[in-house]
């Protein structure tokens, strides 16, 4: 997962929670719940639910045995549900 999700991700055009428009420039980080691009306002809103810290130590560990790369690697797939990014055309 680590190499598609660059392809697929990087660049996403709208918030998949909201649908709002984002723009190459925008910040953008990856859903703990679905692994979806989110914008910063829904990223926001997701770390308010209950189970936000459960969740996220869940996709933690799932994401480390799936790539086989710590979270902490920014090249990584994991690494982007926690720091935002910009789309690098």
């Amino acid at each position: 997962m680590a190499d598609p999700w660059k392809k697929e991700l990087s660049c996403a055009v709208t918030c998949s929670e909201c649908g709002q428009a984002l723009s190459e420039g925008d910040e953008r980080i990856l859903s703990m719940y679905d692994h979806r691009v989110i914008c910063m306002g829904c990223k926001q809103r997701e770390e308010q639910e209950s189970d936000y810290k459960d969740t996220a130590m869940g996709m933690i560990a799932g994401c480390m045995k799936e790539t086989g790369k710590p979270y902490g690697d920014p090249e990584g797939y994991c690494f982007h549900h926690f720091a935002p990014y910009r789309c690098k055309a």
